[in-house]
């Protein structure tokens, strides 16, 4: 049973939820969708949250602009129209309250990016700032009460957040869940570390919150009941392991339900590097079928994972960390920062060597950039080195020359994605990685939507990669590795990731993608943003 909000409503409200498009990024897989005939990378888990917690009684529609625009008969349904979105949808979240007040809509912003900087959102009617809580109920009654827009805007603030082990179930049924790459889960929220640079303690806490495994897996029984969804699911929580005992007790219920259900999903989080010491955590995760975990690595430097208080990574010697969890199965991805305040003329050279020593296949390599409420930006303010210009690839005034910092980043993700390398460090997890996953019984992943993207996948492969692209040759090297040593799936997700990297990494050294996930610079992905507002909304009815 999914929980409402308290409010009883007494008049019909209907709500336009839309999330907002992303500008293409390393981390997205946006060029690799189109092999798999997926649309959209994720699915909102915030906002299907809210579309769920909304007064039964009022009719709802979810639109995720990065499968397609709300349109201009979507508007005129609506009576309010909801949004939400991180930093880097600022310009799209922009975007659709002009399209909103086009269509004399009134409207409400939340998420991660309101919460963090609402002084960034003048031009929304309402506000909602924090989680889910009595902010919401707030917000739900004075709709339920008016839904003309009012005559200044309106903040409602959190104050006593809704308990996770209260959270509705996500409406997964209000959006077709076979168009996402992914899936997504979420088991806690709120991270114990302070690294510089990160929100998350601001947002959401530094002790975590937590669902119940039944909860959890009332869940995932809902994600299995829709009509097709994704093979993969990935754990949104901030960090997997923010609560080890928690993580722990959760596991063995996960791999009940695996085992209850044929295997019929595989499972990917993010976590901290220090993961590798919980030799018992990472063994239920194996039998769990985790195959992937996203660790913020930032830097291979240990001055600098001191200076940005993350002192956590250096507490394990980092390769042997990351051995220790391909042994397990898990194929690691990193996220990496160039433009710290410790970078030195050898940190392009560190960075190349520690590419080419972990072996990591995946690393999604940014610049530095300043997020609003965060220690970082807080110091940067102190210093005056936050620069507002939309033409820089970065918020931060860097120590070394701008210039220098950007070649700097352009020479790594050149190194790191040379075909060449890539696919080397790919052979190298064909060997070291995937033979330690669980071999799962059962055929609960052979259903009609798997099979028809693998068909999918196999045929773009083929054509794009394997006969077409200037890289075919070191491309069917890996996979004549993974073919001899029977990994037939890795092959198809190895194919599916490196042509994503590989084409985006030459588009960034054009000039044509952004140097950071949370880039300002000014960069639309969508050509009809450019448009006036109603000459959108007419070309999108």
């Amino acid at each position: 049973v999914s929980v409402r909000s308290r409010v009883e409503a007494g008049n019909i409200r209907r709500v336009l939820c839309i999330f907002p498009a992303y500008a293409p990024a390393f981390g997205t897989l946006s060029h690799a969708l189109r092999l798999v005939g997926a649309k959209a990378f994720m699915p909102p888990q915030g906002l299907l949250v809210i579309a769920n917690y909304l007064p039964e009684s009022w009719p709802v529609r979810v639109i995720d602009e990065n499968m397609s625009r709300a349109k201009r008969a979507d508007f005129e349904w609506a009576d309010v129209v909801f949004v939400t979105g991180m930093h880097l949808q600022t310009a799209q979240i922009h975007n659709i309250r002009e399209r909103a007040r086009a269509a004399g809509k009134v409207t409400a912003l939340g998420g991660p990016s309101v919460s963090a900087a609402p002084d960034f959102y003048p031009d929304y009617d309402y506000l909602h700032i924090g989680e889910l809580g009595d902010a919401t109920d707030a917000l739900i009654a004075r709709l339920d009460q008016t839904i003309a827009p009012p005559p200044m805007q309106i903040c409602f603030s959190t104050k006593e957040r809704l308990p996770l082990a209260d959270f509705p179930l996500p409406a997964y049924h209000r959006v077709q869940l076979d168009n996402y790459l992914l899936g997504t889960l979420q088991f806690s929220s709120g991270c114990p570390y302070l690294c510089e640079f990160c929100d998350i303690p601001h947002l959401y806490g530094r002790q975590p919150r937590l669902k119940s495994p039944a909860q959890l897996i009332g869940e995932l029984d809902f994600i299995l009941s829709q009509k097709a969804y994704p093979a993969s699911v990935y754990f949104v929580d901030d960090n997997f392991i923010g609560n080890r005992k928690a993580t722990r007790e959760m596991l063995p219920h996960l791999v009940a339900w695996q085992k209850k259900n044929d295997y019929p999903l595989s499972f990917a989080c993010e976590a901290t590097l220090n993961i590798a010491k919980q030799a018992d955590i990472l063994a239920l995760m194996r039998e769990a079928r985790f195959d992937a975990v996203f660790i913020g690595i930032e830097t291979p430097e240990p001055a600098a994972l001191k200076a940005m208080r993350k002192e956590h990574n250096a507490s394990l010697p980092m390769l042997e960390a990351i051995r220790t969890l391909n042994s397990y199965g898990l194929e690691v991805a990193s996220g990496i920062i160039l433009g710290l305040d410790s970078d030195t003329a050898e940190t392009e050279s560190h960075l190349n060597d520690f590419v080419d020593c972990s072996r990591i296949p995946m690393l999604t390599i940014n610049l530095l950039q300043a997020l609003p409420r965060t220690p970082l930006w807080e110091r940067l303010a102190r210093d005056d080195r936050l620069v507002e210009d939309s033409e820089r690839e970065s918020n931060v005034q860097f120590l070394r020359p701008y210039e220098e910092v950007i070649a700097t980043w352009r020479r790594c993700i050149a190194h790191a994605y040379a075909p060449e390398r890539l696919y080397a460090r790919f052979i190298h997890q064909i060997k070291a990685t995937y033979p330690n996953r669980l071999v799962a019984p059962g055929n609960g992943r052979v259903t009609k939507s798997n099979l028809m993207r693998g068909a999918t996948l196999f045929i773009n492969l083929l054509f794009r990669v394997g006969l077409l692209a200037d890289y075919r040759r070191p491309f069917w090297g890996a996979a004549w590795q993974a073919i001899r040593c029977g990994q037939i799936e890795a092959l198809f997700g190895i194919g599916f990731v490196s042509y994503h990297l590989i084409e985006f990494s030459r588009e960034a050294l054009r000039g044509e993608q952004n140097a950071s996930f949370y880039s300002a610079r000014a960069r639309e992905s969508i050509d009809t943003m450019k448009r006036s507002p109603n000459d959108t909304m007419r070309q999108s009815a």
